[in-house]
Protein backbone atom coordinates (compact mmCIF):
# COMPACT_ATOMS: atom_id res chain seq x y z
CA UNK A 1 0.00 0.00 0.00
CA UNK A 2 1.37 3.78 -0.56
CA UNK A 3 0.57 6.23 2.66
CA UNK A 4 1.19 9.40 2.05
CA UNK A 5 1.90 11.73 5.28
CA UNK A 6 1.36 15.28 6.06
CA UNK A 7 3.10 18.31 6.42
CA UNK A 8 5.53 19.34 9.76
CA UNK A 9 6.15 22.76 11.14
CA UNK A 10 9.68 23.04 11.43
CA UNK A 11 10.62 24.96 14.77
CA UNK A 12 14.36 26.46 15.55
CA UNK A 13 16.72 24.56 17.76
CA UNK A 14 16.71 25.32 21.44
CA UNK A 15 20.37 25.59 21.71
CA UNK A 16 22.63 26.67 18.73
CA UNK A 17 25.69 27.52 21.21
CA UNK A 18 26.40 23.26 21.63
CA UNK A 19 29.36 21.57 20.32
CA UNK A 20 28.79 20.28 16.61
CA UNK A 21 28.30 16.80 17.43
CA UNK A 22 25.53 17.01 20.41
CA UNK A 23 23.77 19.56 17.59
CA UNK A 24 24.18 16.91 14.96
CA UNK A 25 22.74 14.24 17.25
CA UNK A 26 19.68 16.23 17.97
CA UNK A 27 18.66 17.19 15.58
CA UNK A 28 19.37 14.35 13.37
CA UNK A 29 15.78 12.37 14.47
CA UNK A 30 14.10 15.84 14.02
CA UNK A 31 15.09 16.20 10.34
CA UNK A 32 14.35 12.32 9.88
CA UNK A 33 10.81 13.41 11.18
CA UNK A 34 10.44 16.42 9.17
CA UNK A 35 11.49 14.37 6.17
CA UNK A 36 9.38 11.51 6.79
CA UNK A 37 6.27 13.35 7.22
CA UNK A 38 6.80 16.04 4.36
CA UNK A 39 4.06 16.44 2.25
CA UNK A 40 5.81 15.28 -1.03
CA UNK A 41 7.17 11.84 0.91
CA UNK A 42 5.26 8.73 -0.68
CA UNK A 43 6.24 5.59 0.84
CA UNK A 44 5.53 1.96 0.58
CA UNK A 45 5.07 0.34 3.69
CA UNK A 46 4.53 -4.03 3.82
CA UNK A 47 3.08 -4.07 7.66
CA UNK A 48 2.76 -7.92 9.00
CA UNK A 49 1.23 -8.38 12.39
CA UNK A 50 1.90 -12.15 13.60
CA UNK A 51 0.11 -14.30 16.29
CA UNK A 52 1.91 -17.29 17.64
CA UNK A 53 0.71 -20.09 19.94
CA UNK A 54 2.44 -23.17 20.67
CA UNK A 55 2.64 -25.94 23.45
CA UNK A 56 5.82 -27.53 24.84
CA UNK A 57 6.46 -30.69 26.57
CA UNK A 58 10.08 -30.88 28.16
CA UNK A 59 11.53 -32.99 30.30
CA UNK A 60 13.94 -30.56 31.58
CA UNK A 61 12.18 -27.15 31.71
CA UNK A 62 15.01 -24.98 32.99
CA UNK A 63 17.72 -26.38 31.53
CA UNK A 64 19.78 -28.05 34.60
CA UNK A 65 21.54 -31.21 35.72
CA UNK A 66 19.56 -34.33 35.40
CA UNK A 67 19.36 -34.49 39.64
CA UNK A 68 17.58 -31.08 39.50
CA UNK A 69 15.57 -31.24 36.29
CA UNK A 70 11.57 -30.81 36.02
CA UNK A 71 9.11 -32.04 33.64
CA UNK A 72 6.34 -29.49 32.19
CA UNK A 73 3.95 -28.54 29.45
CA UNK A 74 4.88 -25.01 29.00
CA UNK A 75 2.18 -22.46 27.08
CA UNK A 76 3.32 -19.79 24.92
CA UNK A 77 1.84 -16.80 22.94
CA UNK A 78 3.67 -14.85 20.88
CA UNK A 79 2.35 -11.53 19.21
CA UNK A 80 5.01 -9.94 16.50
CA UNK A 81 5.28 -7.36 14.11
CA UNK A 82 7.27 -6.92 11.09
CA UNK A 83 7.35 -3.59 9.07
CA UNK A 84 9.36 -2.41 5.71
CA UNK A 85 9.27 0.73 4.33
CA UNK A 86 10.73 2.65 1.62
CA UNK A 87 10.35 6.04 0.49
CA UNK A 88 12.09 8.06 -2.38
CA UNK A 89 14.61 9.48 0.70
CA UNK A 90 14.37 7.17 3.25
CA UNK A 91 14.43 3.22 4.06
CA UNK A 92 13.43 1.46 7.15
CA UNK A 93 12.88 -1.91 8.62
CA UNK A 94 11.88 -3.58 11.78
CA UNK A 95 10.43 -6.72 13.67
CA UNK A 96 9.94 -6.94 17.56
CA UNK A 97 7.95 -10.15 18.99
CA UNK A 98 7.26 -10.54 22.79
CA UNK A 99 6.93 -14.25 24.52
CA UNK A 100 4.99 -14.72 27.77
CA UNK A 101 5.11 -18.27 29.56
CA UNK A 102 2.45 -20.64 31.38
CA UNK A 103 3.42 -23.70 33.25
CA UNK A 104 1.41 -26.60 33.95
CA UNK A 105 2.73 -27.25 36.91
CA UNK A 106 3.77 -23.60 38.50
CA UNK A 107 6.83 -21.49 37.32
CA UNK A 108 10.41 -22.98 38.83
CA UNK A 109 13.18 -21.23 39.22
CA UNK A 110 15.48 -20.82 35.84
CA UNK A 111 12.69 -20.13 34.14
CA UNK A 112 10.90 -16.69 32.49
CA UNK A 113 7.35 -15.29 32.86
CA UNK A 114 8.11 -13.49 29.43
CA UNK A 115 10.91 -13.02 26.89
CA UNK A 116 10.74 -10.14 24.25
CA UNK A 117 13.32 -8.67 21.31
CA UNK A 118 12.77 -5.87 18.73
CA UNK A 119 14.90 -4.23 16.00
CA UNK A 120 14.89 -1.64 13.94
CA UNK A 121 17.00 -0.44 11.21
CA UNK A 122 16.47 3.24 9.54
CA UNK A 123 18.65 5.25 6.93
CA UNK A 124 17.01 8.41 5.54
CA UNK A 125 18.39 11.34 3.69
CA UNK A 126 17.87 14.84 4.99
CA UNK A 127 19.35 16.70 2.45
CA UNK A 128 19.33 15.52 -1.20
CA UNK A 129 23.13 13.81 -2.09
CA UNK A 130 24.30 15.85 0.82
CA UNK A 131 23.20 15.14 4.36
CA UNK A 132 22.07 11.24 5.68
CA UNK A 133 21.54 9.73 8.73
CA UNK A 134 21.19 6.47 9.98
CA UNK A 135 19.41 4.69 12.83
CA UNK A 136 19.32 1.67 15.25
CA UNK A 137 18.23 0.01 18.08
CA UNK A 138 17.59 -3.61 19.56
CA UNK A 139 17.00 -5.39 22.25
CA UNK A 140 17.24 -9.29 22.50
CA UNK A 141 18.68 -12.29 24.82
CA UNK A 142 22.78 -12.79 24.78
CA UNK A 143 24.92 -14.93 26.27
CA UNK A 144 26.67 -14.24 29.66
CA UNK A 145 29.20 -16.46 28.76
CA UNK A 146 30.98 -18.73 26.03
CA UNK A 147 30.28 -22.00 28.84
CA UNK A 148 27.12 -22.54 29.46
CA UNK A 149 23.72 -23.23 27.68
CA UNK A 150 23.07 -20.70 25.04
CA UNK A 151 20.45 -17.92 24.70
CA UNK A 152 19.08 -18.68 21.28
CA UNK A 153 18.61 -22.77 22.09
CA UNK A 154 15.37 -21.81 24.50
CA UNK A 155 13.81 -18.70 25.94
CA UNK A 156 11.86 -20.09 29.01
CA UNK A 157 15.15 -21.25 29.95
CA UNK A 158 16.88 -18.27 31.87
CA UNK A 159 20.27 -19.59 32.45
CA UNK A 160 23.42 -18.07 31.58
CA UNK A 161 21.06 -15.23 29.54
CA UNK A 162 21.43 -11.52 30.32
CA UNK A 163 19.13 -8.77 27.96
CA UNK A 164 20.75 -6.45 26.13
CA UNK A 165 19.53 -3.22 24.65
CA UNK A 166 21.60 -1.36 21.85
CA UNK A 167 20.66 1.90 19.83
CA UNK A 168 22.48 4.18 17.56
CA UNK A 169 22.75 7.07 15.75
CA UNK A 170 24.54 8.29 12.97
CA UNK A 171 24.69 11.24 10.70
CA UNK A 172 27.05 11.72 8.02
CA UNK A 173 27.82 13.73 5.02
CA UNK A 174 28.86 13.27 2.09
CA UNK A 175 30.10 15.60 -1.12
CA UNK A 176 31.58 14.77 -4.07
CA UNK A 177 34.12 17.12 -5.62
CA UNK A 178 33.56 16.67 -9.15
CA UNK A 179 35.37 13.35 -11.01
CA UNK A 180 38.29 14.26 -8.27
CA UNK A 181 37.22 12.72 -5.01
CA UNK A 182 34.39 11.77 -2.35
CA UNK A 183 34.17 13.70 0.96
CA UNK A 184 32.23 12.00 3.74
CA UNK A 185 32.35 13.19 7.59
CA UNK A 186 30.00 10.49 9.69
CA UNK A 187 29.45 11.27 13.92
CA UNK A 188 27.91 8.26 15.57
CA UNK A 189 26.79 8.17 18.99
CA UNK A 190 25.80 5.11 20.63
CA UNK A 191 25.14 2.58 23.65
CA UNK A 192 25.09 -0.56 25.14
CA UNK A 193 23.10 -1.60 28.62
CA UNK A 194 22.10 -4.95 30.02
CA UNK A 195 20.33 -6.06 33.19
CA UNK A 196 23.23 -7.91 34.76
CA UNK A 197 24.74 -5.07 36.98
CA UNK A 198 28.94 -6.11 36.05
CA UNK A 199 28.45 -5.89 32.80
CA UNK A 200 29.15 -1.85 32.06
CA UNK A 201 26.26 -0.13 30.67
CA UNK A 202 28.42 2.29 28.18
CA UNK A 203 27.91 5.05 25.83
CA UNK A 204 30.20 5.88 22.57
CA UNK A 205 31.22 8.55 20.29
CA UNK A 206 32.88 8.65 17.59
CA UNK A 207 34.10 10.32 14.56
CA UNK A 208 34.84 8.95 11.09
CA UNK A 209 36.42 11.09 7.95
CA UNK A 210 37.55 9.78 4.64
CA UNK A 211 38.95 11.28 1.52
CA UNK A 212 38.65 8.79 -1.69
CA UNK A 213 39.75 9.39 -5.34
CA UNK A 214 37.09 10.13 -7.67
CA UNK A 215 36.42 8.53 -11.13
CA UNK A 216 39.31 10.58 -13.01
CA UNK A 217 41.68 8.10 -11.02
CA UNK A 218 40.86 5.69 -13.74
CA UNK A 219 43.75 2.90 -12.94
CA UNK A 220 45.11 4.61 -9.48
CA UNK A 221 42.58 4.37 -6.93
CA UNK A 222 43.82 6.14 -3.43
CA UNK A 223 41.99 7.10 0.11
CA UNK A 224 42.63 8.67 3.63
CA UNK A 225 40.50 7.52 6.80
CA UNK A 226 40.62 8.96 9.99
CA UNK A 227 38.98 7.07 13.04
CA UNK A 228 38.48 7.85 17.10
CA UNK A 229 36.28 6.62 19.10
CA UNK A 230 35.89 7.09 22.76
CA UNK A 231 33.76 5.67 25.54
CA UNK A 232 32.29 5.96 28.59
CA UNK A 233 31.80 2.68 30.18
CA UNK A 234 30.48 2.00 34.25
CA UNK A 235 32.29 -0.77 35.02
CA UNK A 236 35.43 -0.52 32.30
CA UNK A 237 35.69 4.02 32.77
CA UNK A 238 37.04 5.60 29.97
CA UNK A 239 38.74 4.52 27.05
CA UNK A 240 39.46 5.83 23.84
CA UNK A 241 41.20 4.35 20.15
CA UNK A 242 42.40 6.32 16.85
CA UNK A 243 43.65 5.34 13.75
CA UNK A 244 44.77 6.96 10.62
CA UNK A 245 45.56 5.28 7.55
CA UNK A 246 46.07 5.96 3.85
CA UNK A 247 45.13 3.23 0.95
CA UNK A 248 46.25 3.09 -2.44
CA UNK A 249 44.33 0.73 -5.40
CA UNK A 250 46.23 -0.75 -8.97
CA UNK A 251 43.96 -2.33 -11.80
CA UNK A 252 45.78 -4.48 -13.83
CA UNK A 253 42.88 -5.08 -15.98
CA UNK A 254 38.93 -3.98 -15.16
CA UNK A 255 38.37 -6.89 -12.79
CA UNK A 256 41.58 -7.28 -11.30
CA UNK A 257 43.60 -4.79 -8.99
CA UNK A 258 46.30 -4.56 -6.34
CA UNK A 259 45.89 -3.05 -3.28
CA UNK A 260 47.94 -1.50 -0.48
CA UNK A 261 47.80 -0.06 3.13
CA UNK A 262 49.89 1.67 5.81
CA UNK A 263 48.59 3.76 9.04
CA UNK A 264 48.81 4.37 12.51
CA UNK A 265 46.66 3.15 15.55
CA UNK A 266 46.32 4.14 19.08
CA UNK A 267 44.46 2.56 22.32
CA UNK A 268 43.93 4.05 25.37
CA UNK A 269 42.94 1.15 28.13
CA UNK A 270 44.43 -0.73 30.73
CA UNK A 271 46.29 -2.88 28.99
CA UNK A 272 48.23 -6.10 30.18
CA UNK A 273 51.29 -5.36 28.36
CA UNK A 274 53.16 -4.35 25.97
CA UNK A 275 52.37 -1.73 23.25
CA UNK A 276 49.15 -0.18 22.24
CA UNK A 277 49.94 1.77 19.57
CA UNK A 278 52.31 1.41 16.68
CA UNK A 279 52.44 1.79 12.81
CA UNK A 280 50.22 -1.13 10.73
CA UNK A 281 50.46 -1.91 6.75
CA UNK A 282 49.04 -4.68 4.69
CA UNK A 283 49.21 -5.45 0.93
CA UNK A 284 46.80 -7.91 -1.31
CA UNK A 285 44.08 -8.33 -4.21
CA UNK A 286 41.01 -7.32 -4.77
CA UNK A 287 39.34 -9.39 -8.52
CA UNK A 288 35.80 -10.00 -9.19
CA UNK A 289 35.66 -12.61 -11.98
CA UNK A 290 32.56 -11.59 -12.73
CA UNK A 291 29.36 -9.94 -11.74
CA UNK A 292 28.49 -12.94 -9.18
CA UNK A 293 32.01 -13.69 -7.40
CA UNK A 294 34.44 -11.47 -5.69
CA UNK A 295 37.96 -12.48 -3.85
CA UNK A 296 39.30 -9.92 -1.85
CA UNK A 297 42.14 -11.29 0.37
CA UNK A 298 45.39 -9.10 2.15
CA UNK A 299 48.15 -9.54 4.62
CA UNK A 300 49.66 -7.71 6.64
CA UNK A 301 50.88 -6.58 9.96
CA UNK A 302 49.92 -4.05 13.27
CA UNK A 303 51.78 -3.72 16.26
CA UNK A 304 49.83 -6.60 18.41
CA UNK A 305 51.26 -9.09 15.31
CA UNK A 306 50.90 -10.31 11.51
CA UNK A 307 47.36 -9.81 10.87
CA UNK A 308 45.31 -11.29 7.24
CA UNK A 309 41.99 -10.58 5.75
CA UNK A 310 39.89 -12.44 3.38
CA UNK A 311 36.42 -11.97 1.73
CA UNK A 312 35.16 -14.98 -0.96
CA UNK A 313 31.79 -15.01 -2.57
CA UNK A 314 30.05 -16.33 -5.30
CA UNK A 315 26.39 -16.91 -6.25
CA UNK A 316 25.06 -18.90 -8.75
CA UNK A 317 21.31 -19.38 -10.07
CA UNK A 318 20.36 -21.98 -6.82
CA UNK A 319 23.71 -21.31 -4.27
CA UNK A 320 25.01 -18.16 -2.34
CA UNK A 321 29.31 -19.46 -1.07
CA UNK A 322 30.71 -16.73 1.39
CA UNK A 323 34.16 -17.03 3.66
CA UNK A 324 35.57 -14.35 5.22
CA UNK A 325 38.49 -14.27 7.41
CA UNK A 326 39.53 -11.11 9.91
CA UNK A 327 41.93 -10.28 11.97
CA UNK A 328 40.62 -7.03 14.78
CA UNK A 329 40.66 -5.27 18.18
CA UNK A 330 36.88 -5.56 19.24
CA UNK A 331 34.72 -5.55 22.08
CA UNK A 332 32.10 -7.22 23.34
CA UNK A 333 29.72 -3.93 22.94
CA UNK A 334 31.02 -3.37 19.69
CA UNK A 335 29.68 -6.72 18.41
CA UNK A 336 26.54 -6.15 19.72
CA UNK A 337 25.86 -2.95 18.19
CA UNK A 338 28.02 -3.35 14.75
CA UNK A 339 27.94 -7.97 14.81
CA UNK A 340 30.80 -9.33 12.45
CA UNK A 341 28.86 -12.16 11.79
CA UNK A 342 27.03 -13.13 8.27
CA UNK A 343 23.59 -11.35 8.08
CA UNK A 344 21.07 -14.19 7.45
CA UNK A 345 18.71 -11.93 5.50
CA UNK A 346 21.48 -10.58 3.53
CA UNK A 347 22.76 -14.18 2.09
CA UNK A 348 19.01 -14.90 2.04
CA UNK A 349 18.80 -11.82 -0.16
CA UNK A 350 21.24 -12.58 -2.46
CA UNK A 351 20.06 -16.19 -2.99
CA UNK A 352 16.35 -14.62 -3.98
CA UNK A 353 17.72 -12.01 -6.15
CA UNK A 354 17.69 -15.09 -9.28
CA UNK A 355 14.10 -15.51 -8.98
CA UNK A 356 12.21 -11.99 -6.95
CA UNK A 357 13.08 -8.80 -8.49
CA UNK A 358 11.09 -6.63 -6.35
CA UNK A 359 13.06 -4.96 -3.45
CA UNK A 360 10.39 -5.17 -0.98
CA UNK A 361 8.88 -8.65 -2.30
CA UNK A 362 12.07 -9.84 -1.96
CA UNK A 363 12.59 -8.83 1.95
CA UNK A 364 9.16 -9.95 2.82
CA UNK A 365 9.89 -13.50 1.48
CA UNK A 366 13.18 -13.72 3.20
CA UNK A 367 11.38 -12.78 6.14
CA UNK A 368 8.70 -15.57 5.48
CA UNK A 369 11.20 -17.96 5.23
CA UNK A 370 13.46 -17.18 8.13
CA UNK A 371 10.14 -17.33 10.02
CA UNK A 372 9.56 -20.49 9.23
CA UNK A 373 12.75 -22.19 9.49
CA UNK A 374 13.77 -20.75 12.37
CA UNK A 375 16.71 -19.42 11.45
CA UNK A 376 18.55 -16.35 13.32
CA UNK A 377 19.28 -13.44 12.50
CA UNK A 378 23.03 -14.15 12.26
CA UNK A 379 24.78 -16.84 10.88
CA UNK A 380 28.06 -18.71 11.69
CA UNK A 381 28.07 -17.09 14.74
CA UNK A 382 30.29 -17.80 17.87
CA UNK A 383 28.85 -16.94 21.34
CA UNK A 384 29.45 -12.73 21.59
CA UNK A 385 30.08 -13.38 25.41
CA UNK A 386 29.98 -10.58 27.75
CA UNK A 387 32.93 -8.61 28.61
CA UNK A 388 34.13 -5.18 29.41
CA UNK A 389 37.68 -5.89 28.24
CA UNK A 390 39.11 -5.02 24.66
CA UNK A 391 39.47 -8.62 23.21
CA UNK A 392 42.08 -9.41 19.87
CA UNK A 393 39.54 -11.81 17.98
CA UNK A 394 40.67 -13.95 14.57
CA UNK A 395 37.72 -14.59 12.68
CA UNK A 396 37.00 -17.59 9.80
CA UNK A 397 33.23 -17.96 8.96
CA UNK A 398 31.75 -19.43 6.03
CA UNK A 399 27.74 -19.87 5.20
CA UNK A 400 26.38 -21.44 2.12
CA UNK A 401 22.34 -21.44 0.77
CA UNK A 402 20.93 -23.54 -1.34
CA UNK A 403 17.50 -23.78 -3.40
CA UNK A 404 16.20 -25.31 -6.22
CA UNK A 405 13.21 -27.51 -6.71
CA UNK A 406 11.72 -28.38 -3.34
CA UNK A 407 14.45 -28.48 -1.58
CA UNK A 408 16.68 -25.72 0.50
CA UNK A 409 18.77 -25.67 2.90
CA UNK A 410 21.27 -23.22 4.66
CA UNK A 411 25.17 -24.58 6.14
CA UNK A 412 27.16 -22.15 8.33
CA UNK A 413 31.03 -22.78 10.14
CA UNK A 414 33.05 -20.75 11.88
CA UNK A 415 36.25 -20.84 14.55
CA UNK A 416 37.47 -17.85 16.38
CA UNK A 417 39.80 -17.27 18.34
CA UNK A 418 39.78 -14.43 21.38
CA UNK A 419 42.54 -12.80 23.31
CA UNK A 420 42.12 -9.93 25.92
CA UNK A 421 44.50 -7.39 25.54
CA UNK A 422 43.15 -5.13 28.44
CA UNK A 423 43.43 -6.73 32.36
CA UNK A 424 41.17 -8.48 34.04
CA UNK A 425 40.01 -6.81 37.14
CA UNK A 426 37.31 -4.66 34.58
CA UNK A 427 35.44 -8.54 34.38
CA UNK A 428 36.10 -9.30 38.15
CA UNK A 429 32.42 -8.92 39.04
CA UNK A 430 31.57 -10.50 35.95
CA UNK A 431 33.73 -14.25 36.25
CA UNK A 432 34.80 -13.99 40.15
CA UNK A 433 38.00 -14.53 41.92
CA UNK A 434 37.89 -18.45 40.80
CA UNK A 435 36.96 -17.72 37.37
CA UNK A 436 39.06 -14.78 36.54
CA UNK A 437 41.17 -15.86 33.33
CA UNK A 438 38.48 -17.69 31.96
CA UNK A 439 38.04 -15.51 29.29
CA UNK A 440 41.82 -14.69 28.63
CA UNK A 441 41.90 -17.10 25.56
CA UNK A 442 38.97 -18.30 24.39
CA UNK A 443 38.70 -20.27 21.09
CA UNK A 444 35.07 -21.20 19.27
CA UNK A 445 34.36 -22.96 16.83
CA UNK A 446 30.91 -24.59 15.46
CA UNK A 447 28.60 -25.68 12.61
CA UNK A 448 24.85 -25.73 11.73
CA UNK A 449 22.49 -27.32 9.11
CA UNK A 450 19.40 -26.23 8.16
CA UNK A 451 17.40 -28.00 5.41
CA UNK A 452 14.00 -27.63 4.21
CA UNK A 453 12.58 -30.27 1.71
CA UNK A 454 8.50 -28.55 0.29
CA UNK A 455 6.24 -31.90 0.09
CA UNK A 456 3.54 -30.19 -1.66
CA UNK A 457 2.68 -26.59 -2.22
CA UNK A 458 1.28 -26.87 1.81
CA UNK A 459 3.37 -28.92 3.66
CA UNK A 460 7.41 -28.87 4.21
CA UNK A 461 9.69 -31.13 6.97
CA UNK A 462 12.51 -29.42 8.26
CA UNK A 463 15.79 -30.44 10.11
CA UNK A 464 18.14 -28.40 11.97
CA UNK A 465 21.49 -29.67 13.76
CA UNK A 466 23.65 -27.22 15.57
CA UNK A 467 26.98 -27.88 16.35
CA UNK A 468 29.32 -25.76 19.13
CA UNK A 469 32.54 -26.23 21.19
CA UNK A 470 34.03 -23.37 23.42
CA UNK A 471 37.74 -23.85 24.92
CA UNK A 472 39.65 -21.61 27.52
CA UNK A 473 42.97 -22.45 26.58
CA UNK A 474 44.01 -20.33 29.96
CA UNK A 475 42.22 -22.48 33.01
CA UNK A 476 41.62 -26.32 30.00
CA UNK A 477 37.73 -25.60 30.78
CA UNK A 478 36.01 -26.56 27.57
CA UNK A 479 32.53 -26.76 26.99
CA UNK A 480 30.31 -28.47 24.17
CA UNK A 481 26.71 -28.20 22.95
CA UNK A 482 24.67 -29.62 20.51
CA UNK A 483 21.19 -28.73 19.48
CA UNK A 484 18.85 -31.51 17.13
CA UNK A 485 15.61 -30.53 15.95
CA UNK A 486 12.83 -32.43 13.62
CA UNK A 487 9.38 -30.98 12.67
CA UNK A 488 7.06 -30.77 9.91
CA UNK A 489 5.00 -26.98 9.05
CA UNK A 490 1.57 -26.97 7.05
CA UNK A 491 -0.15 -24.05 5.44
CA UNK A 492 -3.71 -24.52 7.10
CA UNK A 493 -5.31 -21.48 5.19
CA UNK A 494 -3.98 -18.70 3.68
CA UNK A 495 -2.83 -17.03 7.02
CA UNK A 496 -3.11 -19.71 9.04
CA UNK A 497 -0.12 -22.33 9.42
CA UNK A 498 0.67 -25.25 11.80
CA UNK A 499 3.70 -26.91 13.02
CA UNK A 500 5.09 -30.09 15.12
CA UNK A 501 8.53 -30.51 16.34
CA UNK A 502 10.97 -32.76 18.19
CA UNK A 503 13.88 -31.71 19.64
CA UNK A 504 17.38 -33.08 21.79
CA UNK A 505 20.01 -30.83 23.44
CA UNK A 506 23.10 -31.52 25.30
CA UNK A 507 25.01 -28.91 26.50
CA UNK A 508 27.70 -27.74 29.88
CA UNK A 509 26.59 -25.26 32.27
CA UNK A 510 29.39 -23.71 32.76
CA UNK A 511 32.92 -23.87 34.46
CA UNK A 512 31.48 -24.95 38.21
CA UNK A 513 28.38 -27.08 37.17
CA UNK A 514 27.87 -29.97 35.30
CA UNK A 515 25.82 -30.72 31.67
CA UNK A 516 22.04 -30.45 31.15
CA UNK A 517 20.07 -32.56 28.49
CA UNK A 518 16.56 -32.73 27.27
CA UNK A 519 14.08 -33.67 25.03
CA UNK A 520 11.29 -32.31 23.88
CA UNK A 521 8.20 -32.07 21.70
CA UNK A 522 6.01 -28.99 20.88
CA UNK A 523 3.09 -28.15 18.18
CA UNK A 524 2.41 -24.74 17.32
CA UNK A 525 -0.03 -22.42 14.87
CA UNK A 526 1.00 -18.90 13.47
CA UNK A 527 -2.00 -16.78 12.34
CA UNK A 528 -0.55 -13.91 10.32
CA UNK A 529 -3.26 -11.01 10.59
Amino acid sequence: MTITMGKLAGRPPAALAQSAPRLALRLAPLAAAAMLLAGECRADWRVQPIIGVSGTFTDNVSRTDDSRAHSQFVTEITPALVLFGKGRRFEVAASGQARQYAYSNGKVPGTADRVYDYGLNGRGELVEDLLFVEASASSSPQSISAFGQQSNSSLYALGNRAQVKTWRVSPYLTQRLGNTALVSVRYARDSVNSDINSFGNSVGDSVLASLTSGKSFDALGWGLTYTRQDLTSAIGGDSSSESASGNLRYALNKRFWLTANAGYDRYDYQALGGRTEGRNWAAGIDWTPSQRSRLSAEIGRHFYGQTGKLFALHRSRHTVWNISYDDVITNSRQQFLLPSTIDTAALLDRLFSATISDPLLRQQAVANYIQQTGLPPSLADSVNYLSNRYLREKRLQASSAYTKGRSSGVLTLYRTERTALSDQQSDSELLGSQLSSLNDNVHQKGASLTYNYRMNSRTSVLATAVFSRSLSQTTGYESSNRELRAGLTRQLGNNLRGAVELRNMRGGLGPTAGNYRENAVSASLTFQL
